[in-house]
Parts: C-alpha cells; structure tokens; sequence
C-alpha cells in the first residue's frame, strides 16, 4: 500500500525525468495553470499518467489516508471553455481543478496516443455591434498580442475572461505588455461597449446579438459555411483515463440555423420593366448567391399576382399595383422560404388576387404570415423549425389603409389594431419555447430614426417577447435597437423596388438582417449592405459605401 506521501515523492521523480527543464513542470506542463514563454508555434507537452497506471488502493490500516486519486474526478484545466466543463459534468463526473484528485484528466492541444476523444473548442474575435471593422487577419491578432498593433483597434487591448486568457496563451505564447485585458465573464460585454472602440476573445458559446463577430481571415463561427480547418482561434483538448465521450466541438453545425430578413419587394414600374427587358431573374444577379445561403429566407412581397396585370409602365404614375405571375420565378429563384402579406398594396387589384397569390404560395410549398384569407388566417403565426430551432414569424399591418385589413370574410393584412392580440401571441409563442420574429408595416417615414411612436410600440413588442421586432414598412433604410435579449431594426429599407433615391435620396441603400440561431438562441446578427442599380438589381456596397453607411445607422441608434 502507497501512502500519501509516498505517492509524491514518485510523482515528483516522474515528472523530474520525464518532464522538460522548466523551473516547476506541475505549473508549466498543465495549461490553464502557467503557460511557459515560448514561440507561438510551439505546443505544450503535459504531465500524464503512465499507460500502465491505475489508481492505488487505499490504505486500510490508517482510515485517516485515503487514495489521492478520487473516482469519478475529471481534472479540467482553467483554459476549458464553460462548454467542455458542462461535458464532464453530463458525464456525471466533478470538475476537479487538482490534478492529483482525479481519474481522468484534460489537456490542452496535445494528442494522447492517437486519442480520438478530442473537444475543439472555437473562439471568436469580436466587438460591440456599432463596430465598423468586418474583417481582421490573423498576423494582425497575432501582432496585437504581441503588443504591436496597427490595425483599427491600435492602442487597444484585447479583452477576455481569465479562461479564454490560459487558452489564448496556449495558442499563442506569453502577450505582450498590455496587449490584454483580464475582464469577469459576466462583465465582458457591457465593459467593451463602454470602451469603445474596443474588441474581445470570447468562446463560441458567449456570442450575444450585441456582439459583432469579426472574420478571421475570411472565417467566421456565424456562417454555415465555416471551415475549421481554415480556423485559427480553437484550441483541442484532449482526455486521457476514465473518460466520457466528449463533443466534437463547442460549435455543432446541426444545431445552427440562418434566417435572412429582407426589406419590401414590390415587382413593378421601373423593377417588373426591367425584369422584361432582362428575365424574371435578373434582379438578383447580383445579391442571389448571398440570399440562397439562408436557411430560412423571408420575402415581403408586398404586391400579389394578377393574370390581368398589364405590362409594366417604368414611368407610370398610379399607385395601384399588381405583378405579372411569371414574376414569381425570381422568388423562387433566390430560395424564398417564408413571405410576408402585412404590404399595404396586398389588395390593389383586388382581395381574389391576394386569395390567388397565397395559393401560389402553398403550391410552392412557402409558408406566409402577417395576412392570409381572412382575419383569423391573417393573425396565424407561421412557425417553422429548423436543425432543433423553433421559430415563429408573426406580423401586422399599422399604416393601413382600411381596405387592405383582411376581414371574417375576405382576405388582406392582418390589422394591428392595439397591438393586444398580437402582445398575447408572442407571449405564448415564447412559453412553448419559440423565438417570435414579429414584423410591422408601420407608417412609412423617410429618415433614419425612428418615430416616438414607432420606437415606443417596437420596444412593447419586444418586452412581450419578440426576439426580433422589425419594420417592414420602410422604404428608407432606419436605425436599430436592443432591449433586453430582444434586437429592433426598425426597418431594412428596399431589397427589389425601383425607387432610385427618389422620392428622396437615401432610398437605394438597405441593410438586410442575416440571424444566426443556435440551439433555439439568436447568437449574432449581421448586417448586408446593399445598393440599388438598374431600378432594380440591388448590389452589395464597396467597402467605402459600407463604411459611410453604417456611421450613419449606428450614430442615429445613439452609438
């Protein structure tokens, strides 16, 4: 029998021999505790157990000596992500932060023996949403940390909770005079807004919409079509002795879902004349790839379909619109999953072509919401669920007019009214575990901010559980908002429509809404930014079009 003591002093001759020359192998060798200066490059070999290695037996002839080697301990090193150290815990083992007390260990970018049981845990280099940079690369991460930073964010330190810290010193070496700072994870979001310009290293599992997930040379977690081979912020981490199986990652691809939100279409005048000219497809030449990538993609086609639509006039004056039906070919084209009937020229040419029009939609296989074939039809929300996510499109008309409101009988909008009715669905679509995205056709308004009326009933909206409350109305591409867990964009401007800056200037520019939801939260929100060419093809904006466009939105939302 080993007594306490005993076991040490092994330990200790062990690690002596078998360990490279720092100064104290227990501090160096396990990540999360010390991390050795060392190249960037360089990869950390740690203290493991012999192969042959079980566990001693413990004393009987002295109850006050027990076995320094608990059953059911994993050692997990301070550098773990929260995720992995949920892992463990759903193997029904503690979390032991000594490594001496446990019967499996983890580790930190080395692999044991070909050990196939490994955890990538995947960071994120973000900012506050208002941030303007997109894109970093990773020699300028890899420079900020060293302290020699010259990209947007000079000057400022890296910020990051003390987990992320051992980890990011694991993959990169020892930083650079106040290249970083140490921040409590629960303090990390609200210190980088109030630090402005400001960026951070979060794990996957803490991105939050207020965050901006910045690429990575070109990579970023928030897309579909991120590719970790690719990736340099993850960190793996292996187990070795009485191990559960772990998760892949922090990241699983099939809990993740995009939702694009667009802007009003209204395939007519100038835009349907075009679409003569060059095909039912051509306004999506350029944008197309881009809104195919969605999972879920939501049009708000604000104009049925009328086989006696007559041939567009580009120059036409009247208001009352209709779509060719051939029209519908773009739509398809760009994958519409979901279309929104809350326009106010729903009923034109007629509530039968709104009854017509939403057929069309069904024979398709789209769902629609915020109208339908009657007032009750009109209220229904379209619920659709996705890789584990469950979402809830719900919306209504405000601006009016009177005649586009479905009724018990006829078909049209669904009215707002005093919103009640439509406070009441969203609450008991978030008590069934959905994520309401609730649209308004609100009074339209051609100005960045909001309206005191419109900010004031969007913000109700969401305190009655939207995740996301969006104005469809808008023509005019208008400012955003945070209320709680909720995001409010209070309008995305046109996505296919002819007004090239006219009425006034301003209109041929909007930021469409890309979601990212992952395992029934939304984690980050995207803006694309696009700009109208040919009264019709929106096209996305160069970088210096970008720039001027998001200062203007995010110094109209007060940032």
């Amino acid at each position: 029998m080993l007594k306490k003591s005993a076991l040490t002093v092994i330990l200790i001759i062990i690690l002596t021999a078998c360990s490279p020359s720092y100064s104290n192998p227990m501090q160096t060798l396990v990540p999360g505790w010390k991390t050795p200066d060392r190249d960037a490059t360089q990869t950390v070999t740690p203290f493991l157990p012999l192969e042959n290695d079980t566990p001693p037996a413990q004393d009987t002839t002295n109850s006050s000596i027990s076995s320094p080697l608990t059953p059911n301990k994993t050692f997990v090193p301070i550098s773990a992500p929260p995720s992995l150290k949920d892992a463990v815990q759903s193997w029904g083992k503690v979390v032991e932060d000594q490594p001496d007390a446990a019967d499996a260990w983890l580790f930190a970018n080395t692999e044991i023996g070909g050990n196939s049981n490994k955890f990538s845990a995947i960071y994120a280099l973000v900012a506050p949403f208002p941030t303007l940079v997109d894109s970093i690369s990773f020699p300028d991460v890899r420079n900020a940390w060293a302290g020699i930073s010259s990209n947007e964010f000079a000057g400022r330190p890296i910020l990051m909770d003390q987990s992320t810290y051992e980890a990011m010193q694991v993959l990169l070496g020892k930083p650079g005079d106040g290249a970083v700072k140490i921040v409590a994870a629960s303090e990390l979001l609200d210190a980088a807004w109030a630090e402005r310009p400001a960026w951070a290293i979060v794990p996957f599992e803490s991105l939050y919409p207020k965050w901006k997930v910045l690429e990575v040379d070109g990579q970023s977690p928030l897309r579909k079509e991120f590719d970790l081979s690719k990736y340099p912020l993850k960190l793996d981490f292996y187990c070795k002795g009485a191990c559960g199986v772990l998760p892949a990652s922090n990241r699983d691809q099939s809990k993740l879902t995009t939702v694009i939100m667009t802007g009003t279409t209204a395939l007519v005048r100038a835009t349907a004349s075009q679409m003569e000219l060059h095909g039912s497809t051509f306004p999506a030449n350029d944008i197309g790839e881009i809104l195919r990538s969605a999972d879920i993609l939501h049009i708000s086609n604000e104009v049925s379909f009328a086989d006696d639509c007559p041939t567009p006039d580009p120059n036409s004056e009247n208001m009352q619109f209709c779509s060719n039906p051939k029209y519908i070919a773009l739509l398809e084209n760009i994958g519409t999953d979901v279309i929104e009937l809350t326009g106010n020229h729903m009923n034109d040419w007629g509530s039968q072509w709104l009854a017509t029009t939403v057929q069309m939609y069904k024979n398709l296989g789209w769902g629609y919401f915020g109208g339908g074939l009657n007032l009750s039809d009109s209220m229904k929300p379209y619920i659709i669920k996705n890789n584990g996510n469950r979402i809830a499109f719900i919306g209504c008309n405000e601006a009016g007019p009177q005649s586009v409101w479905a009724t018990d009988t006829s078909p049209g909008a669904a009215p707002c009214g005093d919103y009640a009715w439509i406070y009441d669905e969203i609450s008991k679509l978030r008590s069934q575990g959905f994520l309401p995205i609730t649209t308004v056709q609100f009074n339209e308004y051609y100005q960045i901010p909001p309206s005191e009326a419109q900010a004031r009933d969007f913000k109700r909206l969401s305190e009655a559980g939207a995740a996301v409350v969006s104005g469809s109305q808008s023509h005019f591409p208008q400012s955003f908002a945070f209320n709680g867990d909720s995001y409010i964009h209070y309008g995305p401007g046109n996505l296919f429509f002819d007004q090239m800056d006219y009425p006034v200037v301003g209109t041929r520019r909007a930021a469409l809404d890309r979601y990212t939801i992952y395992d029934g939260k939304i984690i980050g929100v995207e803006l694309i930014t696009t700009m109208l060419e040919d009264w019709s093809r929106p096209r996305l904006m160069t970088p210096e079009e970008r720039h001027l466009f998001l200062q203007e939105l995010f110094s109209a939302s007060g940032w």
